[in-house]
């Protein structure tokens, strides 16, 4: 009688834990956003997919990754690279949107949505991989990715040599939408790189900027750009010497002239003889390179060898 009492008040037990636990799921499914069982089965229950399958793992468009179960904003795609491991690699979070937990297995620790409690995956330091030597190694399913908006954005546009290494610096600035590389200046239509490279098409190569303005101003840019290149080169940029790897601001309105003629002259006061040109966009339009060119160091994990920052303002 004791043994049927004692199983009873056992069953009675699990019964509860297990109707709480389903009970707690129906509750976050209202609450979050409604997950297929393969999503459950990583988001929830901790799962791992299986590497190089995740559909952001080769994936570099510009934007925010989001929490797939809350759209909380987890990470940008400037801090995305190719780790080569097969699943989705950040050196960086967005401030506050992810927490670290010690694994059970007390070896590595497993990273979540600060908001939600989502496992998104684990992080890693001290391979050397990139600068900030750390790695956030992410489920693709545990992510839905947002597109830069260019609602209500701005754009510029620079030359100043290799457009890799300006793109490079540009997509570090907090404001920047997104940076791509392409070519302008020139007379020839849809140019291609052999193009620019071996016929005299003109162009030079350009990083077109698109920005949110209420973040960071054209002046701010410009300031940038006169900081990672050297304005005074007559004929190229560093190492890369030709007419296409000559300093230039493309502007899009007097405005953006008289900013860039400003900054030009406090240049000249510190002895600097500048070499950039001042264009107007009218006539010029921006052509994109093609994309084994967009975020090039990115994609490679390297960093220029032609563009340092020198402080100049």
């Amino acid at each position: 009688m004791k043994k049927n009492v004692l199983l009873f008040i056992v069953l009675s037990i699990l019964g509860m834990s297990i109707l709480h636990g389903e009970d707690k799921r129906m509750q976050d499914d209202q609450k979050f956003n409604k997950l297929t069982l393969a999503e459950e089965r990583v988001i929830v229950d901790k799962g791992t997919e299986m590497p190089f399958v995740g559909k952001y793992d080769k994936f570099y468009e510009s934007g925010i990754y989001k929490c797939k179960r809350c759209n909380a904003p987890l990470y940008k795609s400037s801090d995305k690279f190719d780790s080569g491991s097969g699943w989705p690699s950040f050196d960086d979070a967005i401030e506050g949107a992810v927490e670290r937990v010690p694994d059970k297995d007390g070896r590595r620790v497993e990273i979540v949505c600060a908001n939600c409690g989502a496992h998104l995956g684990h992080v890693f330091e001290g391979e050397q991989i990139t600068p900030k030597n750390c790695r956030h190694c992410v489920n693709s399913i545990s992510m839905n990715f947002e597109p830069a908006t260019e609602k209500n954005s701005k754009k510029a546009y620079f030359a100043g040599g290799c457009f890799w290494g300006v793109e490079y610096h540009f997509e570090k600035i907090d404001g920047v939408i997104s940076a791509n590389s392409g070519y302008m200046g020139g007379h020839k239509d849809n140019p291609t790189y052999k193009d620019v490279c071996y016929t005299d098409t003109g162009h030079l190569e350009v990083v077109e900027i698109t920005y949110n303005p209420k973040k960071v101003d054209f002046e701010t840019l410009t300031k940038l750009f006169f900081e990672i290149h050297d304005p005074t080169q007559t004929n190229g940029q560093g190492p890369d010497i030709g007419s296409q790897y000559l300093s230039a601001i493309f502007y899009n309105n007097e405005d953006e002239r008289k900013s860039a003629k400003k900054l030009i002259n406090v240049l000249k006061t510190k002895g600097l003889k500048i070499a950039t040109k001042l264009i107007s966009t009218k006539d010029h339009p921006f052509y994109k390179a093609e994309e084994y060119h967009q975020d090039y160091y990115k994609r490679h994990n390297k960093e220029p060898y032609c563009h340092t920052y020198v402080k100049r303002f």
